[in-house]
């Protein structure tokens, strides 16, 4: 809990501020109730500065100010910096906020929000959270520039952040300068990324270690997505149907129908025919015999819940945003692309696709209500510029360029940074009904490491009953809490209880 009489700014704000080149650092002082005692702790919010060195005809011309990068550190109060492991959380977007993780997993407290079928109402709740991984790490979540309250400064272009190699250039230059400033090279060091955040994160491992030195103990990567292929629909996109079946299957499952069968026999058999027989049958096409095309139409209707008219007239083809809209259509209602456990109505019973993903429906108030009122009430922040959840038309903008011409593509990068670091270990979470980053798709990227087999000990998996953001299922909430903290003490060489 929060002791309020502590939850002001200390004195020395402004000393900090100078040492940190932050802008507007507060300084607040708290304590949480976790199952292994009180943990008093110390929460930073402020802006980093990122600079740009200057040189002329080969003449250093100093340094100057590029953007101001909102972060938030809780770091435990007394504990030694070199046993003390240290976590740098971010979501993707690519364009969003760390608020996610921030409230709904990682941080001291959590938003309220229900779940799917019994959301609550506005204004929504705000509580203590005993299964925070401040329990065992110290954390620092960073919004990247255009999120959150991160901004370039007058006279910068925001769009200049708005790239793969840019964008993982200025998250490691902000772990970089607090890295230094904390004293904290000699801790184990872990990235926490979530969606477009694991693409960034094994871009990051890679950076940080080839370029900084600063080698990483693992990976916390939850709905990854290292090879954007795998969701790729378009002309020639085969492979993304064959990616997305068990999820496809998993959803008909919730929705009612797979009756008597378990949500483990169901994803098996969809695993198998996605490995084999349905990429061999999208290969052929015309040279399909009628009878193999009745029994495939057949085998994808009951496993994925749609009519055999449907897959028919599909080509045998389901593209995901027409899946949400489809399944559900004679009920009059869609089903949530990052998480195929909730449902909303649907705006037209004859549209092409669903208009609007009832899952991000039910959870952005929530959030953005829940971080706004924490970070000014809790955390004493001043600030009442706006707060950018999503920023505008980032994720329309970004920038590829790396990648002309090929799908963005990371596993090079993770396989680089394990082969090079043998201790870095790579925790996978997924979600069954996790429709943006399907469970299938994230295991075909993790099979196609380039790594000895020696290195495959440092990866695990962990698998929930939930969505994208599998934490706003409280079961999964609980469960991958407890996963992380065990990965981070093991991979931490800390004594596990």
């Amino acid at each position: 809990m929060t002791d309020s009489t502590d939850a002001k700014p200390t004195d020395d704000a402004t000393k900090t501020a100078e040492v940190h080149a932050v802008d507007e650092l507060v300084i607040t002082k708290h304590t949480l109730t976790t199952a292994e005692g009180e943990l008093a702790y110390t929460a930073r919010a402020g802006r980093v500065v990122l600079w740009q060195e200057k040189v002329e005809d080969d003449v250093f011309r100093g340094r100057k100010p590029r953007a101001q990068v909102a972060i938030t550190a809780y770091t435990a109060d007394d504990a030694d910096p070199t046993t003390r492991p240290v976590t740098f959380a971010f979501n993707g977007g690519p364009g969003s906020a760390s608020v996610w993780l921030h409230m709904g997993l990682l941080g001291p407290k959590r938003v309220v929000m229900g779940d799917a079928g019994s959301l609550a109402a506005p204004p929504y709740g705000l509580v203590d959270n005993p299964e925070s991984l401040l329990a065992v790490s110290d954390l620092v979540f960073i919004d990247p520039v255009s999120t959150g309250r991160s901004r370039p400064v007058e006279g910068q272009k925001a769009k200049e952040f708005h790239g793969f190699t840019a964008d993982i250039e200025s998250v490691a230059e902000i772990i970089r300068q607090w890295v230094t400033a904390e004293g904290r090279w000699m801790s184990p060091k872990f990235l926490a990324g979530e969606s477009y955040g694991t693409t960034r994160a094994a871009g990051l491992a890679q950076l940080l270690q080839e370029q900084l030195g600063m080698y990483l103990n693992g990976l916390l990567l939850i709905s990854s997505v290292l090879d954007f292929s795998t969701a790729n629909f378009e002309r020639g996109g085969d492979r993304a149907h064959a990616m997305y079946l068990p999820f496809y299957a998993a959803t008909a499952w919730q929705h009612g129908f797979h009756a008597g069968r378990s949500l483990e026999e169901v994803v098996e058999e969809a695993r198998e025919y996605a490995a084999r027989d349905y990429p061999w049958v999208l290969t052929r096409g015309a040279r399909l015999t009628a009878e193999e095309r009745a029994a495939a139409i057949a085998t994808l209707a009951r496993l994925t819940g749609l009519s055999e008219s449907y897959i028919d007239r599909a080509d045998l083809r389901i593209e995901h945003w027409r899946y949400f809209g489809e399944l559900l259509r004679d009920r009059g209602l869609s089903v949530g692309r990052l998480d195929s456990r909730f449902t909303g109505p649907a705006a037209s019973g004859i549209a092409e696709h669903m208009d609007a993903d009832p899952s991000m429906d039910a959870i952005l108030g929530p959030y953005a209500a829940a971080f706004q009122h924490y970070l000014h009430h809790d955390l004493g922040v001043r600030d009442t510029g706006p707060f950018h959840v999503f920023g505008l038309n980032v994720n329309e903008q970004w920038s590829y360029k790396e990648f002309e011409n090929a799908p963005v593509y990371v596993i090079d990068r993770l396989s680089r940074a394990m082969r090079q670091n043998p201790h870095l270990a790579v925790h996978f979470a997924y979600g069954w009904f996790d429709g943006a980053t399907p469970f299938s798709a994230a295991e075909d990227s993790v099979a196609h490491l380039q790594i000895p087999e020696a290195l495959r000990d440092n990866l695990e998996h962990r698998y929930y009953e939930a969505g994208h953001m599998m934490y706003v299922h409280e079961p999964s909430r609980v469960a991958q809490s407890a996963d992380l903290a065990d990965f981070v003490r093991r991979r931490s060489g800390l004594a596990t209880s």
